[in-house]
């Protein structure tokens, strides 16, 4: 879901690359569902898989070409923790998915050409999102409800670099787009052609780590290995996001990235960082709450988010323990 716009090219088919680590932490490897390909954005993921290595998580990982690939390959036990937002199905499926980290916030920006100054002005209006039930789609939907509007016709593109290229091309005149793509849009020449709309502020998660209930438990040190990981990892990110390009392994997935992208990732984590795109201490309850305010409002939980209770859909005591 979230491109850069020197990654418009990523390849549209489940692209498997399996890394075989060092002292398995348990009986077999973890198998990790990525919903995108490695890019500048999920750097610090890989950051903190290697910290986990360091201290014997066994892994593998396949990069699957979107997040509902993801969610499907945990719910058939094909993979053991995914990537997503997965609410929608832990309603409907039987399977106990549960969330235990929040890998980042839904900061996405309406960006629109000169026509529109606010959101209201979008009231009818054509726009451009990344894909039908997704997260720019739940943003619309919460946009809607919110200010009182609709939305005109949405078509569906997926990739923030592509709607930019859309913008660009004068295909598309509104849509929403990731920070990264924000701020190289607004930096850019063409960028006074452009608008950012002011948007109102959203705790609830865009990516998040989730995994069978029953597996987690059955894998009780591995999951722990990695949430502690990653919240070491987020914690100094935010004490210095120059932290991700220097512990980035030239020989990894992230270090293997075109140089101009490498390039660009302390700007990048220091936007991030100060955009508030990750929580150093890993969402937890508040992301939890803020959740089920979220997808309910966008359609994708069924009931009063006072009455749904967080339990049913996260694990805190991984992420409890590690903060810890």
């Amino acid at each position: 879901m979230k491109l850069s716009l020197l990654r418009a090219a990523r390849a549209a088919l489940v692209i498997p690359v399996m890394l075989l680590m060092g002292t398995a932490a348990q009986a077999e490897k973890i198998r990790i569902a990525l919903a995108e390909t490695p890019s500048d954005e999920l750097a610090a993921f890989f950051v903190a898989l290697d910290r986990a290595k360091a201290n014997g998580l066994d892994y593998e990982w396949t990069a699957f070409s979107d997040e509902e690939l993801a969610i499907q390959a945990v719910l058939s036990g094909q993979m053991d923790i995914g990537f997503g937002t997965p609410y929608a199905a832990m309603q409907r499926s039987k399977a106990p998915l549960r969330i235990v980290f929040q890998l980042s916030k839904l900061k996405f920006f309406p960006v629109t050409s000169k026509a529109y100054d606010k959101l209201e002005d979008l009231n009818g209006e054509p726009i451009l999102l990344h894909s039908r039930g997704g997260g720019t789609d739940s943003i619309a939907n919460v946009i809607e409800a919110r200010m009182g509007m609709e939305f005109g016709e949405r078509s569906y593109v997926p990739g923030s670099s592509n709607r930019v290229a859309a913008l660009l091309g004068g295909r598309a005149d509104a849509t929403i787009i990731d920070l990264s793509n924000k701020n190289k849009l607004m930096r850019s020449d063409a960028g006074e052609n452009f608008n950012v709309l002011e948007m109102f502020d959203v705790e609830a998660s865009d990516e998040a780590l989730f995994a069978n209930f029953n597996w987690i438990q059955e894998n009780e040190e591995a999951v722990n290995i990695f949430v502690e990981a990653l919240v070491s990892t987020y914690r100094d990110m935010h004490e210095d996001p120059t932290i991700i390009r220097r512990e980035t392994n030239p020989d990894g997935p992230i270090g293997q990235l075109p140089g101009e992208i490498l390039a660009e990732l302390d700007g990048f984590y220091s936007d991030a960082v100060e955009a508030g795109l990750y929580d150093p201490d890993g969402g937890g309850r508040k992301a939890a709450q803020a959740d089920m305010e979220w997808y309910a409002a966008a359609g994708q939980l069924v009931g009063d988010p006072a009455e749904l209770d967080i339990e049913d859909f996260w694990y805190l005591a991984p992420l409890d323990k590690a903060k810890n």
